[in-house]
């Protein structure tokens, strides 16, 4: 028989994609969670295939009987901002959240979780460092809200594993791939479509987001349990990943590099432009400071202990181009 499945965050960029990989592989008993005002245009396709559950994660009763019956989970929502004022929110969603899932998870009798977590959850402890499984956290300066609120919800998942539950962590870099355009990554292509001339001085580490959505499925189909793997296929700067946007775009690269006085100029003005406006500033102190930074993440456990095979960067850019460009006709 085949298991019956529980996903979280199906309405998301990664979770979307995890839906469709799912089904792809012949899985057909999948219920997902969806708060009611998310919208299921990136499921238009297949949302009829998926039973969905109305509610929020942080609703713990109702977790309760949306696991009834369930086998597996897959652990894809999260808040994702570089904004202080969303900290306390954060740390509500991504690590209480993730604690009242895992405990409807042993209510339950969950065969087995697979949390979709973030290498902002790693040990970051120096510029340079090359980062793996085994990197111990530090609160240091190099962390994010975002990043805290991953690593605590991390701590609730290995609480679990150690009162029973099997469990398996997928920790992602940077995620590419065809998707909504005004947030995310996908930010990337229409700003550099639309002309950006800037770029960070930084390193990114990124992957392709069907191999995310297949090293999940991979890790749930397996015997593994109870370890973390970084899914990254390449470290690279801001100004080549930005150079092969671009090129996928054929349009210019940004060329003027973002220096720290400029860097800093920046997130000031827009906080005071927002503020005026109203709205959510466009660029924080920590995204601009984080695109700084230069760590290197391995991604050697995932090559050796699984044998997986990550899609070429260059793949990844160029079939994402294409699938804005074809949204631009």
């Amino acid at each position: 028989m085949q298991p019956s499945i529980f996903v979280t965050g199906g309405t998301g960029f990664l979770g979307t994609h995890l839906l469709r990989t799912l089904i792809a592989a012949g899985y057909t008993q999948i219920r997902a969670l969806r708060r009611p005002s998310s919208r299921l245009n990136q499921l238009a396709d297949l949302a009829d295939r998926i039973e969905w559950v109305e509610g929020d994660l942080l609703d713990g009763f109702l977790l309760e009987d949306a696991l009834k019956g369930v086998d597996w989970v897959f652990h894809s929502a999260a808040l994702i901002s570089f904004h202080k004022r969303d900290w306390a929110l954060m740390r509500q969603v991504n690590a209480e959240g993730t604690e009242l899932l895992v405990n409807a998870c042993l209510y339950n009798s969950i065969k087995k979780l697979v949390y979709v977590s973030s290498i902002a959850a790693l040990g970051r402890n120096k510029p340079e460092q090359v980062v793996d499984e085994k990197s111990n956290w530090n609160n240091g300066p190099f962390n994010t809200g975002y990043g805290v609120s991953k690593f605590l919800a991390e701590q609730e998942v290995w609480r679990a594993s150690a009162e029973g539950l099997s469990v398996a962590v997928v920790n992602p870099s940077l995620i590419l791939g065809p998707g909504p355009w005004h947030e995310g990554t996908g930010q990337f292509f229409q700003q550099i479509y639309q002309g950006l001339c800037f770029y960070p001085r930084g390193l990114a580490s990124v992957v392709d987001v069907r191999d995310v959505a297949r090293m999940c499925l991979q890790l749930m189909e397996s015997d593994v349990e109870g370890e973390r793997f970084i899914a990254t296929v390449q470290n690279l700067t801001y100004f080549d990943l930005f150079q092969k946007m671009a090129n996928a775009l054929q349009v210019p690269a940004p060329n003027i590099k973002i220096q720290p006085w400029m860097g800093e100029l920046a997130w000031r003005g827009s906080a005071l432009l927002a503020k005026f406006q109203g709205k959510t500033p466009l660029v924080s102190r920590e995204n601009m400071r984080q695109s700084a930074l230069h760590f290197r993440y391995s991604n050697q456990k995932s090559i050796q202990e699984l044998s997986f095979q990550y899609t070429p960067l260059d793949q990844t850019i160029r079939e994402t181009a294409a699938a804005f460009l074809a949204q631009q006709l």
